[in-house]
């Protein structure tokens, strides 16, 4: 009879790590419920902490940058897969007074961690700062650009590192207050441990 329960039990697993968590939670309290009135076995012991870990972790809710974004959650992957494929590129304008880097540049569909740093070529158009008169005024700005990798590195001296370029042809604004990208974006500890200089990557 146990042995019954116990196999209702992790088939309601299953069904959550394909869909919602809240219905099958209600029925594996369902199918525990009666054994609780008696002895477990120790085999039924493993199956029933094999439940509880799936419990707690199906509970557990998105911490760091991610808290209260969906961008940290299960639809993640699914927020960079509603990005339609093109011929262009997703941009964060990243500014630090001291660097002449640009911001980070990713294609579509593709999570912020694959981000390259680059440098900007504006012979053909002109960043969006610039083009406003008014530098870093769109500081973690998030952008649709048009253009691509002229295959070229680029020295930036005040970092002392070297930094693809990337060739702007046109952008589109996407939006003023994306999603946060950088740990220091959670605030508090995380914001203030950022030096002046520190470079930092996207998560």
């Amino acid at each position: 009879m146990q042995n019954e329960i116990a196999t209702r039990a992790i088939g309601a697993v299953a069904a959550a790590a394909i869909g919602d968590c809240a219905p099958a939670l209600c029925a594996i309290k369902g199918a525990l419920f009666p054994i609780m009135k008696s002895a477990l076995r120790p085999t039924l012991s493993l199956q029933l902490l094999a439940i509880a870990l799936f419990v707690g972790a199906c509970a557990s809710p998105p911490s760091g940058i991610h808290r209260g974004h969906s961008h940290g959650s299960a639809s993640a992957a699914v927020n960079y897969a509603a990005e339609p494929p093109g011929d262009y590129y997703i941009g964060r304008r990243y500014y630090k007074p001291v660097y002449k880097f640009w911001g980070y540049v990713r294609r579509p569909g593709q999570p912020w961690s694959t981000a390259q740093l680059v440098m900007m070529n504006e012979q053909q158009k002109l960043a969006p700062d610039r083009e406003a008169g008014k530098l870093g005024s769109d500081n973690n700005y998030e952008y649709k650009l048009i253009g691509g990798f002229s295959g070229d590195r680029v020295y930036e001296p005040a970092s002392n590192s070297i930094y693809p370029e990337f060739v702007l042809k046109d952008y589109e604004l996407i939006s003023r207050t994306p999603p946060p990208i950088f740990k220091s974006q959670a605030g508090g500890a995380a914001a203030a441990a950022v030096k002046p200089l520190q470079i930092e990557r996207p998560q």
